[in-house]
C-alpha cells in the first residue's frame, strides 16, 4: 500500500516535460491534479497511407480498451465520428507533418513546443499525448493522441495502453513504478493491476480536480490500504 500511495504521488502530481525556449524537455514539476469529469467520445484519424487491416484492428484495440478505461474510472467512454473531445491520430512520418495543423485546430491554445514535437517526433518517441484544460481549470475537457502508423502491433497497442490512460491525468513516469507501464524502461507493455489500482484512485469521489499533493496525501494513503489491505 505504501508504493502503490507513493507511486501514484509521483505520477499524478508531477509533469514529465516543461516548456524551455519553444522545446519540450524533461523536467519534473510539481502539479495539482488534473481529470475528466465529462464522457469522454473518442475519435480515431488514421492517416491515408494506413492499411485497411491494420485500421481494424487499430479500432477493435482501442474500443476494446475504452471499455476497461471506463470500467475502472467510472467515466462513460466511446468511439465517435463527431462532436469527439479526444482525437487519436494514427500517422505515418510525412502524415504526421500535418498533424501539427489539426492539434491547433482541436486546440488553439496548444504551445509552440506541443506542436514542434509532433512534427519532428524523434525516432525514440513511439507516441505522445496531449491533454487540454480551459484557463486555469484542473478539468481536462480535450485531448489529442498521436500514434506512429509505422509501428508492429505490439509497440501501437503499448501505445494505446500508455497513452490512453495518461490523458486521464497518470500524467508522469516513475523509475520506482513497477510493475507499471508508466515507467520508461518499457518493461511492461500493457496496463497492469497496479496501473488499474492507480486509475481507480485517481477517480475516486473522495479526491478532487486541483488538489494539491499535501491535501490529497493522506486520501491517497487511505484508498491504497482499502485496495492493497493493510499497509504491506
Amino acid at each position: 500500500a505504501r508504493d502503490l500511495a507513493r507511486n501514484f504521488l509521483n505520477i499524478v502530481f508531477y509533469d514529465e516535460f516543461s516548456d524551455e525556449g519553444g522545446q519540450l524537455v524533461p523536467a519534473r514539476t510539481q502539479n495539482r491534479l488534473h481529470r475528466w469529469q465529462q464522457p469522454i467520445r473518442l475519435a480515431i484519424e488514421f492517416g491515408a497511407s494506413v492499411p485497411a487491416r491494420q485500421r481494424l484492428k487499430d479500432k477493435a484495440d482501442i474500443a476494446a480498451y475504452l471499455a476497461t478505461l471506463s470500467r475502472l474510472t467510472g467515466l462513460p467512454m466511446h468511439i465517435t465520428t463527431q462532436g469527439a473531445n479526444h482525437i487519436v491520430l494514427i500517422q505515418n512520418i510525412d502524415e504526421r507533418q500535418a498533424a501539427a495543423a489539426r492539434l491547433q485546430e482541436i486546440a488553439p491554445e496548444a504551445s509552440e513546443a506541443a506542436i514542434r514535437s509532433i512534427k519532428r517526433m524523434k525516432p525514440d518517441t513511439y507516441c505522445t499525448v496531449f491533454a487540454f484544460t480551459t484557463g486555469d481549470s484542473a478539468i481536462y475537457d480535450r485531448a489529442v493522441t498521436v500514434i506512429r502508423g509505422e509501428l508492429p502491433d505490439l509497440l501501437r497497442l503499448a501505445c494505446i495502453h500508455e497513452e490512453l490512460a495518461q490523458s486521464l491525468g497518470l500524467v508522469d513516469d516513475s523509475p520506482k513504478a513497477r510493475p507499471s507501464i508508466f515507467n520508461d524502461n518499457q518493461e511492461f507493455a500493457l496496463l497492469t493491476r497496479q496501473d488499474e489500482m492507480m486509475l481507480r484512485m485517481l477517480y475516486d469521489p473522495r479526491l478532487k480536480p486541483g488538489m494539491t499533493l499535501a491535501e490529497a496525501r493522506p486520501i491517497i494513503e487511505t484508498i491504497a490500504r482499502e485496495l492493497v489491505g493493510g499497509d504491506s
